[in-house]
């Protein structure tokens, strides 16, 4: 997927501001505009103007993709790190949208998840509930075991009076209840955009995502993980340690075991009705032959065992 410089769509400068980005909106939507252009690639050309307008156009959008686009240029091969956008406050709109669905898959794959579902703010004679707004957090995989209860930092965005985006930080304690698997969201009541007209405030709604784990893998709630013993305890078997993300627990290794061979753990994965299971793949790890000694034991073997894998 190759990355796409909205600015350069538009023909603006990275910096300009919401009335720049507006009449160049409307000079190429002008030039475009497939019911009155004579130019080849209209239809092509003003999705790719409405694309980048509706990011630029959205103080929200434009500054989690300004944080993205200092390190692409247009054209580059590109693939969204796990991580991007976490954190981002997006508030859910009312009134016209513009067909989203109709976008490219880099769009999608940025803002795809931003102000979906739950109905944006409902308006009656003179008051007006606020939108919804919708973020991303990025949690440990051990706080779902148990429950938690951390401190997150959320990124909103604005238009000052130069009309130039300005980022704003707030600090929120959340609870993430037990079981809470990846993809799930934690709603926080009143957290979102304020009411108009004294109307209610909107809710948050937080999509919970793992924080990448160099021992884990999730699956659903499953989780994986690699287990080294040693070639002793693969052939005779043993009853080793193994670390878990709910604490350290005796396994089993029965005796024969090969690199490759998974012992299941059940409900040691994400808690919930019914929990996970935690899978456990073996890893024959060798001593090194780094002293007398080791050569010797390692020469003793092969005379002795006249072992070869190769055989057959």
């Amino acid at each position: 997927m190759e990355f796409r410089d909205y600015y350069q769509s538009l023909g603006v400068a990275r910096g300009a501001s919401a009335d720049e980005i507006k009449k160049a909106y409307r000079k190429l939507a002008r030039k475009y505009h497939p019911d009155v252009s004579k130019e080849a690639d209209a239809e092509a050309r003003m999705r790719e103007v409405n694309e980048a307008y509706a990011v630029l156009s959205d103080p929200e959008k434009r500054a989690a993709y300004d944080e993205l686009g200092n390190r692409y240029g247009a054209g580059q091969e590109f693939s969204p790190p796990p991580d991007w956008g976490a954190g981002f406050e997006f508030t859910e709109r009312g009134g016209p949208q513009m067909h989203e669905e109709a976008f490219s898959d880099f769009f999608s794959s940025l803002f795809g998840r931003a102000g979906r579902a739950h109905g944006a703010g409902r308006a009656g004679a003179h008051r007006m509930r606020g939108g919804d707004h919708h973020a991303r957090i990025m949690i440990e995989l051990a706080d779902v075991y148990g429950g938690a209860t951390r401190a997150i930092t959320l990124r909103g965005a604005r238009l000052d009076e130069a009309g130039r985006v300005v980022t704003e930080e707030r600090v929120l304690n959340v609870r993430i209840p037990k079981g809470l698997a990846e993809g799930q969201q934690i709603r926080l009541a009143g957290q979102g955009a304020p009411g108009v007209g004294g109307g209610p405030a909107g809710d948050l709604y937080l999509e919970v995502q793992f924080r990448p784990d160099p021992h884990y893998r999730v699956q659903g709630r499953d989780v994986f993980a690699t287990l080294p013993i040693t070639p002793w305890e693969a052939a005779l078997g043993a009853t080793v340690e193994a670390p878990t993300p709910s604490g350290r627990v005796q396994v089993s290794v029965p005796a024969g075991s090969q690199t490759g061979r998974k012992l299941r753990l059940k409900g040691r994965g994400i808690p919930g009705e019914p929990p996970g299971s935690l899978y456990l793949q073996l890893e024959v790890v060798l001593p090194p032959a780094d002293s007398d000694k080791a050569r010797r034991l390692y020469e003793q073997m092969a005379r002795e065992l006249a072992f070869d894998p190769r055989r057959g």
